[in-house]
């Protein structure tokens, strides 16, 4: 193998919650792309509560794989939780994330890494075509719109899971979602901390196992309460 190339180290985590089909696959193939980017590289899964075989298959992978740390949430706490815990967990310069349920493909963090140049802190990915059903394109749609206009966001797909982050950066903020309205809560307080975006198209596939769990009652509910309360919190912060 070629020797990498001399960059910044990077931490890769998934949010997992029963991903059992997934987390393998997407493990495996982070493992092949990492050595292309940097030579001081670690993946993170964060086991948000998992009822499946998900943490198993986590855990059994750490035997082998001594650059992967898996992280368990006793019971769900919520994606936002998940991201708070991943992102608090990072000892590397560069951050990335996307979901653990494979609609996103994580070699194409090789789209992501040249971006990263001096005085940009944020490469963030949009969709170049969403594959879900019908009503999930509309209400994401509406979603990605609402937040874009309210909070004044700073990319075009505040919905796309397709991050790549200064560990820097994070830090000048301090974040408290646990629900999918993270999101906009990262997006909005990294702008307002000045830091600068950069985007570039990824694609975006059909999910071929399980349920997404953001369009259940419950969580699409605790979602529009904690994006109501993040805008009245800004406002009356005057961020």
């Amino acid at each position: 193998m070629a020797n990498p190339p001399a960059s910044e180290s990077i931490t890769v985590f998934f949010p997992i919650f029963n991903d059992q089909e997934t987390v393998e696959t997407l493990v495996r193939k982070t493992l092949d792309v990492l050595p292309t980017l940097t030579g001081d590289y670690e993946i993170l899964l964060i086991n948000d509560g998992s009822t499946d075989a998900s943490g198993a298959i986590a855990d059994h992978l750490t035997e082998t794989i001594k650059q992967l740390r898996v992280i368990h949430h006793p019971i769900n706490q919520g994606y936002g939780a998940a991201l708070r815990t991943g992102f608090s967990n990072a000892s590397k310069d560069l951050i990335f994330y996307t979901d653990g349920d494979g609609q996103y493909d994580v070699n194409e963090l090789k789209l992501l890494a040249p971006l990263m140049t001096d005085g940009v802190d944020v490469v963030n990915g949009y969709k170049i075509k969403r594959h879900d059903n019908r009503r999930r394109k509309a209400s994401g749609a509406i979603y990605n719109n609402l937040a874009r206009r309210l909070f004044r966001l700073p990319i075009s797909d505040v919905d796309c899971d397709f991050r790549l982050v200064r560990r820097s950066a994070i830090n000048r903020i301090s974040l408290s979602s646990s629900s999918g309205a993270i999101c906009v809560e990262l997006v909005r307080k990294l702008s307002s901390a000045g830091c600068t975006f950069k985007e570039v198209p990824v694609h975006h596939y059909a999910r071929l196992h399980g349920k997404s769990q953001f369009f259940r009652p419950r969580h699409v509910a605790r979602t529009l309460f904690d994006f109501c309360v993040l805008w009245v919190s800004l406002s009356l912060s005057g961020s």
